[in-house]
């Protein structure tokens, strides 16, 4: 058991240290050197503060350990997950004679206690990249790596880890990477994806940043390098509410359409259970940018039936006078439910938060051809059938206030948000899906805060704590209903 060393111990200490030291060295790590790091100085201001913890053996000192609640700077490289409160234990040593008798895991396990009693609700350690013996131990005792961190005058960098105490333990908000689709998958994209968003896009063309996506082979995820589907998997309804027993049921999209896309419809939930096994595909779009005259494909022409259309499509171009077409500008927001046939125009890049699905029926594609002359394939008769043709909406204008709802539809929200200064996010339900639409914001919470690029989206976990933007500028943030 674990207890408050004292400054009688001091010596012992030192000698515990030196060997530990001596022992990583001979074993070609350069973690610690005593004398530079740890050193005599260090472990008497910890005995001091009642920070030094130790164990003595049936020969001396066996175990000694750092145990606080002061973060040092160098953590806030890392990506956390959990806690509000996160306690911390450094410099655990293990008498080399004692090593594989468990002393190691029970240290930590009192150290859990420990922090528990001071009120926290998470553990974080490091170690070194190069001790890989170290980095086990702490993924055998259940700790996930939160990232690499470099801690000044440390020769390598460090291993950053983490635990929950309890099974309340808040989560805290994470960065999501992209997945993207380019190249011939989107002959119409271009290059604004990253000359105005900053995103690492595989090819030109790119069209389709998927910022917050379980489609498989398409998953974005985490700083750690976990996959959404992954960390649904590990986290569970602290993550994803009720969503960790059910499909994850949205797709967070920037898309970048340097040419006018095809024209297409999606089907509702029961045509796309029966015929393509999945769900169907409700959407929204946010527009970002629009060139002067852009517009959209939003619906058919009234008065047209479906013969016609199949006519027209047949023909090829002829169904281009069938096709409803809207002007739309920055700040548009536009709601396509299953059915609506849509296009998005030349020269458009927008916000889309969508249905988990990536079922499209297309009914034309502008008679574009490949560099080999091939047509890409439509889908005339199932776009038919899912067609509505009394779908006719028109492009509504974000208002100009600090939060804004502008969709609560059957499967998701839709908030646009003006900061400045500070403004509070509106509560999180299930999960949030948070993108900053501008530079210079900073999503803050009670311990800590992200500074956001443009275009940068995070995932709001259900357990996680209330949240503010700081900063002027604009986000947007789409929820499950």
């Amino acid at each position: 058991m674990l207890r408050q060393a004292t400054i009688s111990g001091f010596e012992a200490l030192c000698g515990l240290y030196q060997q530990v030291c001596n022992s990583l060295e001979a074993n070609g790590l350069r973690q610690w050197q005593w004398g530079t790091y740890p050193h005599p100085e260090l472990i008497r201001s910890d005995i001091e503060a009642g920070r030094l913890y130790c164990v003595y053996g049936r020969d001396g000192m066996a175990v000694a350990v750092t145990v606080s609640t002061e973060q040092e700077a160098a953590y806030g490289q890392a990506n956390w997950l959990f806690g509000l409160r996160p306690g911390f234990f450094h410099r655990l040593a293990v008498q080399p004679q004692h090593r594989g008798e468990g002393l190691g895991r029970a240290a930590v396990e009192d150290v859990q206690r420990i922090l528990l009693s001071l009120g926290c609700d998470s553990i974080r350690c490091d170690t070194g990249t190069d001790n890989g013996h170290a980095a086990d131990f702490y993924r055998a005792l259940g700790m996930r790596s939160a990232g690499e961190i470099l801690v000044e005058g440390r020769t390598v960098p460090y291993i950053a880890f983490e635990k929950p105490l309890h099974e309340d333990c808040p989560l805290l908000p994470q960065r999501m990477s992209p997945a993207f689709r380019a190249g011939r998958l989107t002959p119409w994209g271009g290059d604004r994806l990253r000359t105005m968003y900053g995103k690492d896009i595989p090819e030109v063309p790119t069209g389709e940043s998927l910022e917050v996506s379980c489609i498989p082979g398409l998953e974005s995820r985490a700083p750690s390098g976990e996959t959404l589907p992954e960390m649904i998997r590990a986290y569970g309804a602290g993550l994803v509410g009720k969503y960790d027993l059910r499909p994850f049921p949205l797709l967070l999209k920037l898309i970048d359409a340097n040419d006018t896309l095809s024209v297409q419809v999606h089907p509702d939930d029961a045509f796309a259970a029966e015929h393509e096994g999945k769900l169907g595909k409700t959407e929204a779009w946010l527009i970002l940018h629009a060139p002067e005259g852009a517009e959209l494909v939003y619906g058919i022409r009234q008065g047209t039936d479906k013969a016609a259309l199949r006519e027209a499509c047949e023909q090829g171009a002829a169904v281009e006078p069938l096709l409803r077409r809207v002007p739309v500008r920055a700040g548009d927001v536009c709601y396509i439910p299953a059915g609506c046939v849509h296009a998005i125009g030349k020269g458009i890049v927008l916000y889309e938060i969508q249905q988990s699905s990536d079922v499209t029926y297309r009914f034309y594609d502008w008679d574009r051809v490949d560099a080999k002359g091939q047509r890409r394939e439509l889908h005339l008769e199932k776009a038919l059938a899912v067609t509505n043709l009394k779908l006719q909406r028109d492009p509504v204008h974000a208002p100009d206030q600090p939060v804004a709802r502008v969709l609560d539809e059957k499967y998701f929200t839709l908030d646009l948000l003006k900061a400045c200064g500070e403004l509070p996010l509106p509560p999180v339900g299930d999960f949030g899906l948070l993108t900053a639409l501008d530079e210079g914001l900073c999503l803050a919470w009670e311990s800590g805060e992200l500074t956001l690029s443009k275009g940068e989206s995070v995932l709001l976990p259900c357990m996680g704590p209330r949240c503010c933007l700081r900063g002027i500028g604009m986000a947007a943030l789409s929820m499950p209903t």
